[in-house]
This record gives structure tokens, C-alpha cells and sequence, in this order.
């Protein structure tokens, strides 16, 4: 026994230095640098190419909300391009209607921005000594801006044109963003099984045909289910509100209701920021304090029923992800793309779910992301086995 120690201990030692082993360190250490490169590399070009990658990714996640109606519709006898040039049509006078009604009010709230904070100020001045050295300080700044109103008129009068142009570029961009996205949703949607017919022809062997199609088709079915309920969820949402304040009174509903629906792809934030514009709003346009907190106080109810009641019964347990993934995707692609890319995270958060969910390499990642329950059930469902084991 004695001998055999030294033994073992020399077999260890020879293990480590074994050229091998050192081989095989080596190799994992280029791979993960070679991907941390890689996500440093694609994130440098989602930021600087965003004008193509934006409207592409918005037209994928358009395309697999709409997916399960074209599939319903083929099902009805009708082809994929007459259903898919109509919800295409249909999305387009949505889109289109909504900003036509919308832009009015819109433009109104922006112009007013200076007074709305006035008409606050004055509504909560009861409520503003802790804050009379800010106050005192706002004012202040906004005396020396009065005072240098007429010079600042002619520096706006020489940057009109500019203010001009940068406005018609941006009209420009966004109108040709919308093309993009519009078109190729179109594309995709009449394209059928084209997709999936060129990712079955990648592959040898007829059993890794069937996984790979397997796998895309619960992917695509888990998201696409996702994303079409999920924009219900917001539609009905936004639709309680904007009837729920008309019924109180509140100055432009229909805003409130599309914001109501459009934040809420926001979990958490979008919730919050519906809550305090509104909440803003009222108590400039009500009478009384008391009554004015109705109007946020009826959008809180309906998030809160929304968010703990109807989406967890309709989406389902399994496509919920913790709030510190939403937070930090929602943050990355807010820095990333801006708003829109924030109204894109959570989506695209449920995308890499339910794609690392289907390949053991990537597991990890979806369970990092799952919500904390799910750790339980599973944890539960290996007692329950090993209970019945024993």
C-alpha cells in the first residue's frame, strides 16, 4: 500500500503535465476566445449596421407572429400568398390608421411638454418643499433662458434648414425601414416550407433530417404562438385602458390605449412609464388630486391583472423568463437600438429561450433565463422520481 501511493501520485502528476491535457487547455481557451471575439464582433456590427439589421429582425418577428394565422388559413384551402399578401395589406392600414390618428395628439403632447411640466408644478406645489432648492434652481435656469430668448432666435433661425433636413432624412429612413420590413414579412410568410425544405437538404442522414426539422418546427410553433398571443394580450390590454380612461374623462384615450398596448412589450418598465405619463396627465387635466388618481390608479389594476393573471393562463408557465434577463436585455438593446430595440428584447429574449431549450451544448443558457419556478418544478419533478424509485 505503501508503494502504490507514490504510484498514484506520480500517475497524477504525469497526468497533468501530460502534453495532452496541456493540448486540450490550450484548445478550450483559443475556442473561448475565439467566441468571445466573435459576440464582441456582432455586437459592433448590430450597432453600426442597425439601419439593416433592424427592419430585417423586426420583419422575422412580424413573420412568425402572423405564421400561425397563414398556417390556419392554409388549412381553410386558402394558398400562403393570397392569406399572406392580406395580413400584409391588413398590417400596413393598421399601422397606417394608427399613425394617422395618433400623430395629431402626439405632436400636441410634445409641443406642450414646457407647459405640461408648468401646469404639474403648480398642481403639486403642496407637495414640493422638499424640493424648493431644485425648484429654485429650475427657475433660475429658466430666467436665463428668457433672458437669452432673442439671441437664441437667430442661431433656430440659421439652423432651420438643417432642423429641416435632418427631419426629411428621417422621414426617408423610417419610411424605407418600413418597406424593408413590410415586404419581407410578405416574402416569408408566402414563401411556405421553402426554409425548411433547404435546412432538410443540409443535412446526410434521414435521422438528422428529422431532428433538425423537429427541433426548427417546435421552435418556430413555440415562438410564433408566443408572439401572436402575447400581441392579443397587449391589443386587449391596450383596449380596457383606453375605454377605461374615455370613461373617466381623460384628454386623448386612444394614446393612452396604444401606449398602454406598445409599453406593455416592456415587461415591468413599460408598465411603469404608461403609469407615470398618465398619472402626469390627470392631475393637469382633472380638478382634484383625488379624482385625478383614478386614471393611474385604473391602469395599475389592469397591468396588475394582466400581468399576474391573464398572460401566465394564456402563454404558460414554460416561456416566462426571470426579471433579471428582461431587465438586462432590455437595457442592452434600448443601448443598442433605442426604443425600438427595447420593444424588441423581450421577444428576441424568448427566441434565444426557446432555441437554447432544443440543444443540450446550450442548455445552461435557457435555464439561466427560465423564471425561478421552473428550477422548482423540475426540482420537484427529480424528488418525485426518486421518491417512486425508492
Amino acid at each position: 500500500m505503501m508503494k502504490t501511493e507514490p504510484a498514484a501520485l506520480g500517475a497524477g502528476v504525469a497526468d497533468e503535465s501530460d502534453p495532452r491535457v496541456a493540448a486540450r487547455a490550450d484548445a478550450h481557451l483559443m475556442r473561448s476566445l475565439l467566441i468571445g471575439i466573435f459576440l464582441f464582433m456582432a455586437i459592433y456590427a448590430l450597432y453600426f449596421a442597425r439601419a439593416f439589421f433592424m427592419p430585417v429582425i423586426l420583419a422575422f418577428l412580424l413573420a412568425l407572429t402572423l405564421t400561425p394565422i397563414v398556417r390556419l388559413l392554409r388549412k381553410r384551402g386558402i394558398p400562403e400568398v393570397v392569406s399572406a399578401t392580406l395580413l400584409v395589406l391588413g398590417s400596413i392600414c393598421i399601422f397606417a390608421s394608427a399613425g394617422y390618428l395618433l400623430s395629431g395628439p402626439v405632436i400636441d403632447l410634445i409641443n406642450n411638454t414646457s407647459s405640461i411640466g408648468q401646469q404639474l408644478t403648480e398642481r403639486l406645489a403642496q407637495l414640493r418643499r422638499p424640493f424648493e432648492r431644485i425648484m429654485q434652481i429650475s427657475h433660475q435656469i429658466g430666467q436665463l433662458t428668457e433672458t437669452s430668448q432673442e439671441a437664441g432666435i437667430q442661431k433656430v433661425a440659421v439652423a432651420q434648414s438643417g432642423i429641416l433636413s435632418s427631419a426629411a432624412s428621417n422621414i426617408l429612413s423610417a419610411g424605407t425601414s418600413l418597406t424593408i420590413i413590410f415586404v419581407l414579412s410578405l416574402f416569408l410568410l408566402a414563401s411556405g416550407t421553402m426554409f425548411y425544405e433547404k435546412i432538410i437538404q443540409s443535412f446526410a442522414s434521414l435521422s438528422e433530417k428529422k431532428r433538425a426539422l423537429r427541433v426548427v418546427y417546435d421552435v418556430e410553433r413555440e415562438i410564433s404562438h408566443y408572439l401572436l398571443t402575447v400581441t392579443i394580450i397587449n391589443v386587449g390590454l391596450g383596449t380596457v385602458t383606453g375605454l377605461g380612461l374615455w370613461a373617466l374623462g381623460m384628454p386623448n384615450p386612444l394614446v393612452w390605449g396604444v401606449a398602454a398596448a406598445l409599453f406593455n412589450f416592456l415587461p415591468y418598465v413599460g408598465a411603469l412609464m404608461t403609469i407615470v405619463l398618465v398619472a402626469i396627465i390627470a392631475l393637469i387635466s382633472f380638478d382634484t388630486i383625488s379624482y385625478a388618481l383614478l386614471a393611474p390608479a385604473f391602469v395599475l389594476v389592469c397591468d396588475i391583472v394582466e400581468g399576474q393573471f391573464v398572460t401566465p393562463m394564456v402563454v404558460g408557465r414554460r416561456l416566462e423568463i426571470n426579471a433579471v434577463a428582461i431587465f438586462i436585455a432590455i437595457a442592452f438593446w434600448s443601448w443598442l437600438w433605442g426604443f425600438v430595440g427595447a420593444l424588441m428584447a423581450v421577444p428576441l429574449l424568448v427566441v434565444i429561450k426557446v432555441f437554447c431549450d432544443h440543444f443540450e451544448g446550450l442548455s445552461p443558457v435557457g435555464n439561466f433565463l427560465a423564471a425561478q419556478h421552473t428550477a422548482v418544478v423540475v426540482d420537484d419533478d427529480v424528488a418525485d422520481t426518486e421518491s417512486a424509485k425508492g
